[in-house]
């Protein structure tokens, strides 16, 4: 259904690149903010007001995709992608598939999670994108819980579905992308089905403030909230790629994230096709490759470039002046990024790493920019639009330097990046907002120039790799297991240095067990094979007991100093 291009189109794309080269846009940070404004229209639509919009150029360039062993390259134009949404609003329309509803979206980085998403947006339809690292039991709850019909993935994960789906009273559509299965409905062939003309008057309007989009994150005291944006979030994300990551319409630009994570909305997605900047992405199952990627970076000429920590330490092991890359900006989120990967960074390619932060819930609120002196360790400062301080918990603004909550300051108008709510959780959504402040649940603190300094989160959420832990649920899987009596986990620096945090599980046996490296490795295996494989725990360290406080609460603080 999707179609390959080579040479002609990638020459084209080059072309299209290099039109666009002008000076940065802002000068000083002060002029930045006081100049932006947020422009929101009442019905705005993400596929219909931006995909659609660069459409009309029919060469302009939006996506390069490269297949999972390197050796096929396929390119979709903003048309292309227009119409393939399209069709894929007509397929929901036929199945019945309406606006509000909820549907699981589990995709590699391949071109048709574009066709999916968009076409969703399009037609108001909710999708709920999740890693393919999730397991049956992840998928049963993010089903029942948001009560989906319906259910979008790939041959190799549809085994994960078929066990659990006699469970999910809602689940009225299973479909596949790239194959024929019994009982699931064939992508394709839905697609050969319906027209590619979508008439935007002939579907119901979406507001900017209807659901469009529901993530999944993971907390310390619960199984994972349900995070809900409206429309306007697309339209939030204009900061993060404008300012934050300083794209421009002729970038090509790699983040690397898999499409589950709201990194993927951060940098695969909302802000860069907003600006008309082409997105690349490499379909990448298995052994992080960082030859591979430099490689490729190199071959297609990548301009800017975003990725975690993690990934960064993984390149510097390679022979960087090897490698000549196209890039002139360079970004990072996620977890603190070591001065020391900057320094080896920056010797090879000239150019500095810019950090920068936000959540799930939000857009990008913090950040460096390309004309402000970077100071090592810090997020930066306010993106336009948000008002961000730093708080203590009943909302009194702290002096500088004195550590606290960061939170956003809501004032007249809600930024539109901001979530509409947690989902059917009211504790969640009391915990957040707060007077006229959203509380992020990161603690931080800001220095006299206005920089801010990331200090951690408030509820232990561990951030390892580019991905977020919840220890309760690995806490959980470990006292299922029969040697476990009482557990902690938390995250720790990773002893190798590659990793950044690892996570770390405090473990008191039950009798008749005893601490060894069989064991050890029996846990890991357990809650790779009951969570997912990027949970576990890398260090497992066994104690008589654990630290608490007066009232039985795990001192995770004091676990976290050892």
């Amino acid at each position: 259904m999707l179609r390959y291009h080579f040479d002609a189109y990638y020459q084209r794309m080059v072309t299209d690149m290099n039109e666009d080269c002008g000076p940065e846009e802002y000068q000083d940070y002060e002029t930045m903010v006081r100049e932006f404004e947020w422009t929101v229209p009442e019905h705005f639509n993400f596929g219909f007001d931006v995909v659609d919009k660069w459409a009309e150029d029919r060469t302009k360039m939006a996506l390069v995709s490269i297949d999972s062993i390197g050796e096929k390259t396929s390119y979709q134009t903003f048309y292309e992608l227009s119409v393939l949404s399209n069709q894929f609003a007509n397929v929901l329309r036929n199945l019945g598939v309406q606006k509000g509803d909820r549907v699981l979206v589990m995709l590699e980085s391949i071109p048709q999670w574009y066709v999916v998403m968009i076409g969703m947006f399009k037609l108001g339809v909710v999708p709920m994108p999740g890693t393919v690292l999730l397991t049956a039991k992840d998928v049963e709850y993010r089903i029942n819980r948001a009560e989906a019909c319906m259910v979008v993935t790939d041959v190799n994960h549809i085994g994960r579905v078929e066990r659990i789906a006699e469970k999910c009273p809602t689940l009225q559509h299973k479909m596949v992308v790239d194959g024929k299965v019994h009982e699931w409905l064939s992508f394709d062939e839905e697609m050969d089905k319906v027209p590619h003309v979508l008439d935007r008057d002939e579907i119901e309007t979406t507001s900017a403030d209807d659901p469009m989009l529901l993530y999944f994150t993971s907390g310390t005291t619960g199984q994972p909230k349900m995070v809900l944006h409206t429309h306007s979030y697309g339209k939030g994300h204009e900061v993060t790629a404008r300012f934050a990551q300083a794209l421009r319409s002729s970038d090509l630009h790699w983040a690397i994230s898999e499409t589950g994570w709201a990194k993927a909305a951060w940098g695969k997605l909302f802000g860069q096709m907003i600006v008309g900047a082409a997105i690349i992405q490499w379909e990448t199952p298995g052994r992080f490759d960082a030859d591979g990627l430099l490689k490729a970076m190199e071959r297609y000429g990548v301009t800017t470039f975003c990725a975690p920590p993690t990934v960064y330490r993984m390149l510097i092991q390679q022979y960087l002046p090897q490698y000549r890359l196209s890039l002139r900006h360079c970004m990072s989120a996620g977890e603190p990024l070591n001065p020391e990967v900057i320094k080896v960074w920056k010797d090879a390619f000239g150019l500095d790493i810019y950090d920068f932060y936000g959540q799930t819930e939000t857009v990008c609120v913090l950040s460096n920019y390309p004309f402000m002196p970077i100071k090592y360790g810090s997020v930066g400062k306010p993106t336009p639009g948000h008002d961000v301080r730093i708080v203590d918990d009943d909302g009194k603004e702290l002096p500088v330097d004195e550590e606290g909550n960061i939170a956003i300051y809501l004032g007249e108008r809600r930024p539109p990046g901001l979530m509409q709510e947690y989902w059917k959780d009211e504790e969640a959504m009391s915990k957040a907002f707060r007077g006229d402040y959203y509380f992020t649940g990161d603690r931080a603190y800001k220095d006299s120039d206005g920089y801010f300094w990331f200090v951690g989160r408030d509820d232990d959420v561990i951030k390892s790799s580019g991905y977020r832990i919840g220890p309760f649920e690995v806490e959980s899987t470990l006292l299922e297991h029969p040697s476990v009596v009482e557990c902690a986990v938390v995250g720790v620096e990773d002893p190798g240095g590659v990793r950044g945090i690892v996570v770390k599980a405090h473990v008191v046996l039950a009798k008749g067990f005893e601490g060894s490296a069989e064991l050890t490795k029996e846990l890991q295996e357990y809650v790779k094979t009951n969570t997912a494989p990027y949970k576990y725990p890398r260090i497992i360290e066994y104690a008589d007991e654990l630290p608490k406080t007066i009232s039985g609460k795990i001192l995770r603080r004091e676990l976290r100093k050892k």
